[in-house]
């Protein structure tokens, strides 16, 4: 029904906002990777949107990409796995995370996120197994083996995704496995 709203930011309450959409204001609840990149109150915006209608109200979610509000759509498809745990997914990791998540059966990242225990992580990974990865190519493009050991290293080691997803930003494309352990921890040790 309501699939886009361009207006005016109004108001940022994470995780909601308020969007002026000629002198209508829309309540939207967005996940914290798109409240990030919002921009100043008082400046244009476009969210891609996702409309439910329930018996206890009418809820407008809001998203920066197609890939989010897919996301958002195939989550919230899982049985037990709300609108509400499917913003809290999608605030914890990011659209392509969460598909090489899922390609790579990783429950531990998904564990990861508030509000997401054992079995619920292993339910998403059997459902949506495919899902992603059919309609995201280019999020699932395949992380080189290197990259892959040097991330679980990092994360075994004790740092967060973003700690380790920014530590190895820098390091070159065809890194050995334990020369980019060694150049990530110097990163990380200086931060």
């Amino acid at each position: 029904m309501i699939g886009r709203l361009t207006g005016v930011l109004l108001e940022k309450n994470p995780p909601q906002v308020v969007i002026d959409v000629h002198g209508v204001g829309y309540e939207v609840d967005v996940p914290m990777s798109t409240f990030y990149n919002l921009p100043a109150n008082g400046e244009k915006l476009t969210l891609l949107t996702h409309f439910v209608v329930r018996e206890d109200g009418q809820f407008l979610y809001g998203f920066a990409s197609e890939a989010e509000r897919f996301a958002f759509r195939q989550l919230i498809k899982i049985s037990g796995i709300g609108a509400r745990m499917a913003l809290a997914v999608l605030s914890g990791l990011s659209v392509s995370d969460l598909a090489q998540a899922i390609a790579r059966q990783e429950v531990g990242r998904l564990i990861k996120v508030p509000g997401i225990g054992k079995k619920t992580a292993e339910r998403l990974l059997l459902e949506l197994r495919g899902k992603l990865a059919d309609a995201l190519p280019a999020a699932t493009l395949a992380v080189e083996d290197s990259q892959h050991d040097i991330l679980n290293a990092l994360l075994a080691l004790g740092y967060n995704d973003r700690e380790a997803a920014a530590a190895m930003k820098p390091l070159a494309a065809g890194i050995s496995t334990s020369d980019g352990i060694r150049q990530a921890l110097r990163l990380l040790s200086k931060a």
